[in-house]
């Protein structure tokens, strides 16, 4: 699909204002009772719909800004994202109808897909889902690693307050999605409660470095060691481990320790890589400068 913006033909510091002027152009031009029969038009205006459907919400919006299309179309079901969107308000504003047996036909007959279970959001047959609620976390590195529970503390939008634990699991990245369902703000119509969303950002650590499901961390050797060999102490999330060097090691050289990387959805562990730096000292004794004038004059 292409970028929102691009099918709305709008930037993105566009306005409320401006993304519904932009909207109801192209809906007024592309509606299905204004194309019967026009497959290419009928495509073109569920493209429409669920782009506005997001932009037009602040939270959805933030989100799709922040990770992109791919990612919010992997975190966002089709429900989600036409959730709490009156298309029925607006076309009937705009003299196009948006009830009746133009929803039933369109949205409800399967034109939006898995939007079928929203239909509450477009105004027709069905009490409307509460609103969802987002609540951002940041934990710490470790935190992501192992996983951990947090006491989390929210207000929804008519003041009321709540507070629960919610369980962060093994492995979690930075911007998931935790959805808790039921636990967002309560419908006004008799429908059931929206859902809150845990937004996760992880802390950066002073030692390692996450890269996807593995782990990184700097090993340096001195000069000597790397070009003999010898055993070093590793940092892991899970204590030391000693690895062998290999004589003749370069900088750069990546050492696997296997299954101390962080836990995928299924439980299975990426891997922690030591990676070699040299350490070259700044200054020399004289003794030290002697020494590598020697291994200069041997081809060292």
């Amino acid at each position: 699909m292409r970028n929102y913006y691009e099918i709305l033909g709008v930037d993105k510091t566009a306005s409320e204002a401006d993304l519904k002027k932009a909207y109801r152009k192209l809906a007024m031009q592309y509606h299905p009772d204004r194309n019967q029969g026009d497959k290419a038009a009928e495509e073109k205006f569920k493209e429409i719909n669920e782009a506005y459907a997001v932009l037009s919400d602040p939270q959805k919006k933030r989100q799709y800004d922040t990770v992109g299309d791919t990612r919010f179309h992997q975190q966002y079901s089709s429900d989600d994202i036409f959730r709490n969107t009156d298309f029925a308000s607006i076309f009937e504003e705009m003299g196009l109808g948006g009830r009746g047996s133009f929803f039933s036909s369109f949205f409800g007959g399967g034109g939006f897909g898995g939007a079928r279970g929203a239909g509450a959001g477009y105004g027709y047959a069905g009490p409307q889902k509460g609103q969802d609620v987002e609540y951002p976390l940041t934990i710490g590195f470790l935190e992501a690693y192992n996983g951990t529970e947090r006491r989390v503390k929210f207000s929804l939008s008519d003041g009321t307050e709540r507070e629960m634990t919610v369980r962060i699991p093994k492995g979690v990245k930075a911007g998931s999605r935790l959805r808790i369902s039921g636990r967002g703000a309560p419908s006004r119509g008799g429908g059931p409660a929206g859902d809150l969303f845990i937004i996760v950002q992880v802390a950066e650590h002073p030692d390692f470095k996450r890269v996807e499901d593995n782990l990184e961390v700097v090993l340096t050797l001195k000069i000597s060691e790397a070009l003999l060999g010898t055993s070093k102490d590793v940092n892991t999330p899970e204590g030391l481990r000693k690895v062998k060097i290999p004589a003749g090691v370069k900088a750069g050289t990546k050492i696997r320790l296997k299954g101390l990387g962080f836990a995928d959805p299924n439980g299975q562990r990426g891997d922690l890589f030591a990676v070699v730096e040299l350490e070259i000292p700044r200054e020399l004794s004289d003794e030290q400068k002697r020494l590598i004038e020697a291994l200069a004059e041997v081809g060292l």
